[in-house]
């Protein structure tokens, strides 16, 4: 686990681009589940952060 961490906090595209996508996925999925509105609420913000992460990430260092 403290490999994981060293690797998200070394600045590198890769582990950070996960990171984005995976919440990029995690909005979309709290966007169309159709169970709870406090998920359907916060989908975009959760949707939007990935998505400017993954812009800022993308000019990381590989």
């Amino acid at each position: 686990m403290s490999e994981i961490l060293k690797a998200f906090l070394r600045l590198r595209r890769g582990p950070w681009e996960m990171l984005a996508s995976i919440l990029i996925a995690v909005g979309v999925v709290m966007l169309m589940q159709p169970f709870f509105l406090a998920l359907y609420t916060w989908s975009f913000i959760v949707i939007l952060v990935g998505t400017v992460m993954f812009l800022i990430v993308s000019h990381f260092p590989e």
